[in-house]
């Protein structure tokens, strides 16, 4: 018959979220909400004038078109236009700052020509922007029936579409921005996409702060979310120059041995290892173990490159390379991506880029 070893059946699937199989995940109820969540407010009147004055001043140019429609967006309008043939894109883009006078708004996009349609999109701010909340984006039926391995939730598209990336595919995330437009926030909004979708066991996160206070709200988490060095257990949010530097060398480290257990277990990404192992074709004393994805979020890069310089990029730029089948991703966030500080090594391993 069956062996059974202790009282584990081995003809039943492990669980991945074993012995935390009581964990709760985060409650919608934890979020604010807004009075104007999900109704776009459309001012027709807004519209109406935008389109004349747009049409009033591309004729003033003397470039003629066919039709103009809007899309309205939570924060912006997007008016498409059809220029009449003959007319060249490049003098439509040249009008930017003469359409925008007109409008009196704070500043316009001109999209020429539109991907995959015959169009030219002109971006227009709202008069009265709505808030999209992290509710109504979390609440939404697509990211509750998201089947992405990280699924970060970004905000609203202009049609008013709920706007969702796959980190694990992504594989790591550039995102810059100058101080206070919101770098931060946009953080934020990643750890929780990823906490209101993940168990513990199945994600660690790896924060780093040079700030010191951008983070300090994940403490309570620490015990089962983090990721942590042995020695860095009384403080699992990273804010020291010189642990940095340890923890990804740390890093380092892991996916080594990771990839040791990929080529030991004869799969190529952590998908296909872990699923062998939750069917129990790999034996635990061996080394063998479930991996949680591990995302490593830098808040402000540029500090470290400042404080410690060529030691944080040379593991940095070895993580990006390789790390990504073996489930390790990166975000990184600085306030000026140069050279000097996002060097090229860097920059061609984080293909995503987030601008603020």
């Amino acid at each position: 018959g069956r062996i059974v070893a202790g009282t584990v059946d081995l003809s039943k699937s492990i669980n991945p979220r074993e012995p935390w199989t009581r964990y709760k995940f985060p409650t919608l109820d934890l979020l604010k909400k807004y009075d104007s969540d999900g109704k776009p407010y459309i001012d027709t009147k807004e519209q109406e004038s935008n389109k004349n004055r747009i049409i009033r001043v591309l004729q003033n140019f003397g470039v003629e078109i066919d039709s103009i429609q809007a899309t309205v967006g939570p924060t912006i309008t997007l008016y498409e236009i059809t220029p009449k043939p003959g007319v060249r894109i490049s003098k439509i883009k040249n009008l930017e700052d003469d359409i925008a006078l007109s409008l009196a708004a704070l500043g316009i996009r001109i999209i020429a020509p539109m991907p995959g349609k015959g169009t030219i999109g002109i971006e227009v701010p709202n008069a009265n922007p709505n808030v999209v909340s992290m509710l109504s984006i979390l609440n939404s039926k697509k990211f509750q029936d998201a089947k992405m391995e990280l699924p970060l939730a970004l905000g609203k598209t202009i049609t008013n579409e709920v706007f969702m990336v796959d980190l694990a595919k992504i594989p790591h995330l550039l995102v810059a921005g100058a101080t206070g437009q919101g770098k931060s926030v946009g953080m934020n909004a990643i750890i929780t996409s990823l906490l209101y979708k993940k168990h513990p066991n199945e994600l660690k996160f790896v924060l780093v702060d040079p700030k010191k206070v951008e983070f300090s709200v994940y403490a309570p988490i620490a015990d089962h979310f983090m990721a942590a060095l042995e020695e860095n257990e009384d403080e699992p949010i990273i804010t020291d120059t010189q642990k940095v530097v340890k923890t990804l060398k740390g890093l380092c480290v892991l996916m080594d041995s990771r990839y040791d257990l990929l080529k030991k277990a004869g799969t190529r990404n952590i998908k296909e290892y872990n699923a062998k192992f939750l069917k129990r074709q790999l034996n635990p004393n061996d080394g063998h173990e479930f991996m949680p994805y591990i995302v490593a979020i830098i808040d402000e890069f540029g500090d470290l490159i400042i404080t410690a310089g060529k030691e944080v990029e040379m593991p940095i730029t070895r993580i990006a390379q390789l790390a990504r089948a073996v489930g390790i991703h990166m975000v990184i966030a600085t306030q000026r991506p140069s050279t000097k500080i996002i060097t090229g090594g860097i920059k061609a391993n984080f293909p995503g880029r987030m601008a603020f």
